[in-house]
C-alpha cells in the first residue's frame, strides 16, 4: 500500500488565491524597488559550503542546508570520522555545496566575480527563495522568499537613509502600521568596552538578540553561560535602558569612541529623513545577530498599539557591512542592504484582513453556453477578448446553469457572460454582475469597451 504523500516539514503549497495575494506582496515590493533605482539581479539556489559558512554566526551554520556531492558521496569520505558518527567532521568530505541561506552572501559573492560588469555603487534588489533548517513555528518556515535591496561601493549614509525610506514606502503601499527600529553595532560594541568585555563582543549580542525572547534574567543567564561575569552583564543591563542618543552619548563620553561614532552615524540618517519617517524609532537592544554588520542596523516590527493582541516577529531587518566582500577577496568595498520577510508579511496581512477584496481576481468574465451552437460562439468571444488583453474563460461544456454559474463563483469572475440562441442570434451577451446580481444584454462588439472601462 503506497504511503499518503506529504511535504518537508517547513513548507507549504500554495492555492492559486494564495499566490495571488503573494505576488500582490511581490509586485509593490518590486515597483517601490525600482522607483528608487534598484536593478534586479539573481544567484542560484546552491552555493559553495565555503561561501556560506562562517558568515551567520555559529547558530546560522548550524541552520545550513548542506547538498550531498553527486554520485557515491561516501567514496570520498572522512573514514575515520564516519566511524566514530562525528558529523561535523564528516560533513566537508560528503558535502561542498549547500541551500543559500540568505541572499546577501550571495550578493558579496556576485559582486566580486562580476566587479567588471557593474557599476559602484551598485544597487540591486532580488527576491528568491532561501533555506533555513529551523524550527517551523508561526511565521517562520524552513524554505521562504526573501525580498532584499542593497547598495554596494558607497560610505555614505545617505543609503541607509534611503533604506529606511523604502521601508515606509512599501509597508504604506501595503497598508500595514509599523516600527522601523534602528542601532548600530558601533554602540553594541561601545556597550561591551564599557562593560569590560570587549573580547566577548559577540558572545554579548548574542544573549541581546534575545532579549524579546528570554527577557533580562534570561539575557543575564546566557552571558553568563558564554563566559560574561555578572557583574559585566549587569552593566549591559542597564544600558539597554537608554532611550534617546543624547544619554548613550552622555554614558560612553571620550571614553568610548566607537560608541560615541555609532550615535553619530544614526544622527546622520535622522538628519538626512528629518521628520519625514514617524516610523523609525532607535532603539539599543536591537542587536541583529548576524557577524557582518558593522554599522546601522535596522528591524521592522508590526507596530501592536494599531492592532491590539496581535504579535509577530520581525517582518524585516538589515544593516550596513563593511567587510563582506573581503573574505571574497575584494577589501574596502562597503555595502548597505534591508531584506523584508515576505513570509510573515504575507501572514500580517491574512490575519489583519490587510488584502484588498479584489486581490484574488484570475479573470475579467466568464463565459457560460447553453447549447453546442452557443458555446462555439462563446469560444470565438472569448479568443477575441483574448487578443485584446482581457482575461477570460469559458465553460468547458454547456452544463446545467447552476453548476456553471457555481463554477464562476468559485472563480471569484466579476462578470459571467451568458451565451444562448436569441444570443447568437443577435450579436449580443447578456453580462451579469455577480456582485449586485444585475443583468444586461450588450452587443457583442461593445463587449471589449465594456471590460477595459
Amino acid at each position: 500500500m503506497s504511503s499518503k504523500p506529504s511535504l518537508p516539514k517547513g513548507t507549504r503549497d500554495f492555492l492559486p488565491g494564495q499566490v495571488a495575494r503573494r505576488k500582490y506582496i511581490f509586485s509593490i515590493i518590486e515597483d517601490v524597488f525600482r522607483t528608487f533605482g534598484y536593478l534586479p539581479i539573481e544567484t542560484p539556489t546552491m552555493e559553495n559550503l565555503s561561501t556560506l559558512t562562517g558568515k551567520y554566526g555559529e547558530e546560522g551554520d548550524r541552520l545550513l542546508f548542506k547538498v550531498l556531492n553527486n554520485g557515491d558521496f561516501l567514496s570520498g569520505a572522512d573514514k575515520e570520522a564516519l566511524s566514530s558518527l562525528d558529523s561535523n567532521k564528516v560533513v566537508p568530505s560528503i558535502s561542498k555545496r549547500g541551500l543559500r541561506y540568505d541572499l546577501t552572501v550571495p550578493f558579496a559573492r556576485f559582486v566580486v566575480m562580476n566587479l567588471n560588469d557593474i557599476a559602484l555603487p551598485f544597487k540591486r534588489y532580488q527576491i528568491q527563495q532561501v533555506w533555513r533548517a529551523d524550527r517551523p513555528q508561526r511565521g517562520r518556515y524552513q524554505e521562504f522568499y526573501q525580498c532584499d535591496v542593497d547598495v554596494v561601493g558607497s560610505d555614505s549614509l545617505m543609503y541607509e537613509a534611503e533604506l529606511v525610506q523604502i521601508y515606509a514606502e512599501v509597508f504604506r503601499k501595503l497598508n500595514i502600521r509599523v516600527r522601523i527600529l534602528v542601532n548600530n553595532r558601533k554602540i553594541l560594541f561601545g556597550m561591551a568596552e564599557a562593560a569590560g568585555i570587549s573580547d566577548r563582543f559577540m558572545e554579548m549580542t548574542i544573549a541581546i538578540d534575545k532579549l524579546d525572547k528570554i527577557g533580562p534574567d534570561g539575557v543575564i543567564r546566557e552571558m553568563a553561560d558564554r563566559g560574561i561575569p555578572e557583574d559585566s552583564a549587569v552593566k549591559v543591563l542597564r544600558m539597554l535602558e537608554i532611550r534617546n542618543l543624547d544619554e548613550l552619548t552622555t554614558v560612553f563620553g571620550d571614553t568610548t569612541p566607537e560608541g560615541s561614532k555609532g550615535a553619530e552615524e544614526i544622527r546622520g540618517v535622522i538628519t538626512y529623513l528629518g521628520d519625514s519617517v514617524p516610523e523609525l524609532l532607535f532603539d539599543i537592544s536591537l542587536a541583529r545577530g548576524l557577524n557582518y554588520y558593522t554599522g546601522c542596523i535596522f528591524e521592522v516590527k508590526v507596530d501592536t498599539t494599531a492592532y491590539p493582541g496581535f504579535s509577530m516577529g520581525s517582518i524585516g531587518g538589515g544593516g550596513r557591512y563593511d567587510n563582506l566582500t573581503g573574505v571574497f577577496g575584494l577589501p574596502g568595498v562597503s555595502g548597505v542592504g534591508v531584506s523584508f520577510g515576505a513570509e510573515r508579511i504575507y501572514d500580517v496581512m491574512e490575519e489583519l484582513s490587510l488584502f484588498p477584496d479584489d486581490v484574488e481576481q484570475d479573470i475579467r468574465i466568464l463565459f457560460v453556453a447553453m447549447d453546442d451552437e452557443s458555446h462555439k460562439t462563446a469560444f470565438d468571444i472569448v479568443s477575441t477578448l483574448r487578443r485584446s488583453g482581457i482575461s477570460c474563460d469559458l465553460y468547458p461544456e454547456p452544463a446545467k446553469m447552476k453548476k456553471q454559474m457555481s463554477y464562476a463563483n468559485t472563480r471569484k469572475a466579476p462578470f459571467v457572460g451568458i451565451i444562448g440562441e436569441s444570443e447568437r442570434l443577435s450579436g449580443s451577451v447578456t453580462l451579469k454582475n455577480m456582485v449586485s446580481g444585475e443583468q444586461s444584454v450588450i452587443s457583442r462588439d461593445k463587449i471589449i469597451d465594456f471590460l477595459h472601462k
